[in-house]
């Protein structure tokens, strides 16, 4: 079942014996976890009937004598074990998962689970009582409808430009954009339509100076504006923009241009499908085409490692930033 329908479920007091929560992203991982936590039972009932355990702490067996137990004075007990990849023994919990408390709701929280083996028995329970839910990246087109879906609850919209900003300079971390989201509702009165100078001034980032402009005017080669912008940034003392953090951004930039390249549809809607962004974005990287070639894009990602690595201090005693920056752009224009 998907995030809503489980947290629907919850709402209404549909609840299962055992949740396992599992995946790259937190976010959803911590929203579900969190709701079990402070909703299913009473204020009243969780002195004697909540467990909260952490995996680095307990074995299988020390989960499986707690969710065995009988509540007391409340219809279901709650134990709840954060960070369980690090139960040593995990897998041996599958007996408890085929023949579980039903008046218990077991969690079991996993965090940054890219390597679980995720065909052991515990991920595959033949019965009713486990609900599953992976928590997977989401992908940027994903993420603008989500900021989009959160402001429209809030009574709020956000013209593209400003959420493409936003989206920009926070990343895609979810817990800091919702963290960004919610400093946004508090100050912005319903019915406010959010423009960039709003985003710029919420979140502290220049309204011209920014990683999104720069990807913007590389796309269209505006290179007066290519090369103010990088000035901007090399000399700002933000950690955001820093070279590291902006050749990852451009990394991410390009490779979404080689991949239109590759495509043999390049109509809007293709484009914003294949490199997972809305499609009133596709205009600009049909123009990226245009002004780079694919051995260009190519070369650019080359250029891209290259500098970075410098930045990080592999093959690099002289150069400042400000030097790797201004060498890195006279390579992509050239």
């Amino acid at each position: 079942m998907e995030y809503e329908k489980i947290l629907n479920n919850l709402k209404n007091k549909i609840f299962k014996p055992i949740y396992v929560f599992y995946g790259e992203e937190s976010y959803f991982i911590d929203k579900l976890t969190d709701f079990i936590e402070e909703d299913v039972l009473l204020p009243s009932e969780k002195a004697f009937n909540q467990t909260i355990l952490y995996g680095k702490d307990v074995t299988a067996k020390d989960i499986i004598e707690v969710a065995r137990r009988f509540p007391m004075a409340a219809n279901h007990q709650v134990v709840i074990v954060k960070e369980a990849q690090d139960v040593s023994d995990l897998q041996k919990l599958d007996v408890y998962l085929t023949n579980p408390m039903i008046s218990t709701l077991l969690v079991l929280n996993l965090k940054n689970t890219k390597t679980l083996d995720k065909g052991a028995k515990i991920f595959k329970p033949a019965n009713k009582f486990v609900e599953f839910f992976e928590s997977k990246k989401l992908t940027e087109k994903q993420i603008y409808a989500w900021i989009n879906n959160f402001l429209k609850n809030e009574g709020l919209t956000i013209y593209p430009d400003a959420l493409r900003l936003f989206y920009e300079s926070i990343g895609n971390n979810l817990n800091a954009i919702n963290n960004e989201l919610e400093k946004i509702k508090i100050f912005l009165p319903k019915g406010s339509n959010i423009n960039v100078e709003t985003i710029a001034s919420l979140i502290g980032v220049s309204r011209d100076f920014n990683v999104f402009e720069l990807q913007k005017a590389l796309g269209y080669r505006d290179i007066p504006k290519i090369y103010k912008i990088m000035d901007y940034l090399m000399t700002s003392n933000n950690k955001e923009n820093s070279l590291i953090a902006v050749t990852i951004r451009l990394f991410d930039y390009f490779s979404k241009i080689i991949k239109v390249h590759t495509l043999k549809q390049k109509d809007k809607n293709s484009i914003a499908a294949e490199i997972g962004v809305p499609s009133f974005f596709a205009d600009e990287y049909i123009t990226a085409c245009r002004n780079y070639s694919l051995a260009k894009c190519f070369m650019i990602v080359s250029y891209l490692r290259e500098t970075h690595m410098k930045a990080l201090g592999v093959n690099n005693n002289v150069k400042s930033e400000k030097e790797l920056a201004i060498e890195l752009i006279f390579k992509m224009i050239h």
